[in-house]
């Protein structure tokens, strides 16, 4: 039933309230979930406890806190995130060139000093509850989404990151623009079962998994079902071609 290739392209993300609720999730779906997110939302709540809970169970763990600041602060906490046990972490690509060098340049001295694997990081295009509407209306950039997101993959490479976030709307163009070997995990993934949410710019498991993801990020469809274990096993026989 368990696919290790499609294991490793699983992230969870943790975003609930309760650190208990966390750590119950973490023990009953770490044989089908590769990866671990935890986001603003717990990490600001529980902080280190969490991660070392992940840590402890030998799980990879993705903070996804999206660091956006200035170069010199970006330098100094991402070498603490790597410090800390994070296997990789992302900031905004709109921070721009430098501060994604700083990024990548202090999570790497943390991983010499401390004797960890290479981290990945990665950088944040535009968030999957923004579609064309806000990023012209609100934001005044008159440029398609798909063109912005491509520049700011452009820009991260140039910078030396691994990868981008990125929805899996923009992932073929991506990887045709920037190479096969760019890391791209897209968020906004709902299987075909389940509700889309807040989430605009969205796609199933499967289709981004055959579109080229490198990791694929799940929620609510998972975290709130009543059967969590059941809902995994439906997204792996979606994503294997199975009847569900």
């Amino acid at each position: 039933m368990i696919n290790n290739e499609i294991r490793k392209k699983l992230v969870l993300a943790l975003d609930v309230e309760d650190i208990e609720v966390a750590k119950k999730l973490v023990d009953e779906l770490s044989p089908y979930i590769g990866t671990f997110k935890v986001g603003l939302q717990l990490f600001c709540g529980y902080g280190l406890e969490i991660v070392n809970y992940i840590k402890e169970k030998n799980s990879d763990f993705f903070l996804d806190v999206k660091l956006h600041d200035i170069p010199n602060t970006v330098e100094k906490a991402s070498y603490n995130v790597i410090k800390n046990g994070a296997n990789f972490f992302n900031v905004h690509a709109t921070g721009g060139i430098e501060m994604m060098r700083a990024a990548k340049k202090g999570a790497m001295e943390a991983a010499e000093k401390y004797g960890k694997k290479k981290p990945l990081v990665l950088a944040v295009t535009v968030l999957t509850s923004i579609n064309q509407e806000t990023l012209t209306n609100e934001l005044s950039n008159n440029k398609n989404v798909e063109d912005f997101v491509i520049q700011l993959a452009k820009n991260a490479k140039l910078a030396g990151l691994d990868g981008v976030v990125a929805s899996a709307k923009e992932l073929k163009a991506i990887k045709r623009e920037v190479g096969d070997d760019f890391i791209v995990l897209t968020p906004g993934i709902r299987p075909a079962w389940s509700a889309v949410n807040d989430q605009q710019r969205i796609a199933t498991p499967s289709s981004a998994i055959n579109d080229g993801a490198d990791f694929i990020v799940l929620g609510r469809a998972v975290t709130s079902a009543e059967d969590k274990i059941e809902a995994m096993k439906k997204i792996y026989k979606e994503i294997q071609g199975e009847n569900i």
